[in-house]
């Protein structure tokens, strides 16, 4: 009878140490999902000052429609940084962030490149916004000939100043890693009157089939009709994207037909439309998907953005919404220039574009 009120107190202390050590577990599992969270956050808002674009577009407001000083200063709830534009009462939502993909020509995985001027061209521009207010996620399209201050440097790595020219080249002046990038970042903040970039992201094109195949293929309607030899297809059919179909849709064009870069920004945007939604299901039945990834992808990829920033935005995209209304591509017009093609963005629809996507109405 001892023997077995011994064993029952022995089975007992072990069910208690085996429930205890549960419980450690799974408190500093949580601790440390929360610290990532937090570090996450915290990394990601500290990357960008909205400072210089909300003083930049204040005092542009009365120049494009907005109101008079005067008036600002009547109303009750105005805050410095606010702006009237068209009757409506705007704020900077500071809550916002904002991400920087950029696609680059080139196939191979990536190694940063000694001649300062081989960077490779970014082929695709893109912002990726998330709005924690609104739950929503937003993308802007900008278009890879668009006419901006790009920053020339030579084969050594030496400035030369600013000139006029496509947004594209300025990945070339760099290193083809995080030199370039940054320098890319810096050209679409100017673009965008000082826009805040907490993140970046490039991607050589020739990782298009692992990004494609990671969701299981897409699924498009062609926009236009395409025959280049690797893939043919009329404008109008169904056709279910793999591997390297995706690149060859995503990437080739006739560069001796007039406006062919715009053409392709509407095959990217329409293929971006279609893997938002698949990418964000993927999402929510593995919160893991981001990071499988990102590492599927680290060869072929530059970015500043961190596991831990990773982790923080899995767990906050799994509940946003995305639709083809949120998808923008900045409006202009497209002229032949001496030797390519030019993209000059309308003043007046892009300092509207910020408005609507980086504002919030004040009621």
């Amino acid at each position: 009878m001892k023997i077995k009120k011994k064993k029952e107190k022995r089975v007992r202390r072990i069910l208690v140490r085996t429930l205890l050590g549960v419980v450690v577990l799974i408190f500093t599992g949580a601790i440390v999902f929360l610290v990532t969270q937090i570090s996450g956050k915290n990394s990601l808002y500290s990357h960008a000052d909205s400072g210089e674009m909300i003083t930049t577009l204040s005092a542009l407001a009365t120049e494009l429609g907005g109101a008079p000083e005067e008036e600002e200063e009547e109303e009750e709830d105005w805050q410095s940084g606010d702006i009237r534009y068209n009757g409506v009462h705007y704020r900077h939502n500071d809550d916002i962030l904002t991400f920087l993909f950029l696609g680059i020509d080139k196939l191979n995985e990536v190694a940063p490149v000694e001649d300062g001027i081989d960077g490779g061209q970014s082929d695709a521009v893109f912002l990726l916004i998330l709005n924690p207010h609104s739950k929503e996620i937003s993308v802007i399209g900008i278009p890879r000939d668009t006419m901006t201050d790009v920053e020339i440097y030579d084969e050594k790595g030496i400035y030369w100043g600013t000139e006029k020219a496509q947004i594209s080249i300025q990945h070339g002046y760099g290193d083809g890693a995080e030199i370039s990038c940054e320098r890319s970042k810096k050209a679409v903040s100017r673009l965008f009157y000082g826009l805040p970039v907490n993140g970046y992201c490039a991607i050589n094109m020739g990782a298009i089939p692992l990004i494609n195949d990671a969701v299981g293929g897409i699924e498009v309607n062609a926009v236009e009709t395409m025959d280049y030899g690797e893939l043919r297809v009329k404008e109008g059919e169904t056709i279910h994207l793999d591997g390297m179909e995706a690149y060859y849709y995503l990437h080739n064009r006739d560069t001796e037909s007039f406006n062919s870069a715009g053409r392709r920004l509407e095959r990217q945007k329409q293929y971006l439309t279609a893997y938002a939604s698949a990418a964000i299901s993927a999402l929510k039945e593995d919160l893991t998907f981001p990071l499988t990834l990102y590492n599927t992808l680290s060869k072929y990829m530059v970015t500043d953005i961190g596991v831990d920033e990773i982790s923080y935005l899995a767990g906050q995209v799994a509940g946003y919404r995305f639709s083809g209304e949120n998808l923008h591509v900045l409006r202009g017009a497209t002229v032949q220039g001496e030797i390519y093609e030019e993209f000059y963005p309308d003043e007046k629809a892009l300092y509207e574009l910020i408005l609507e996507v980086f504002y919030e109405e004040v009621e």
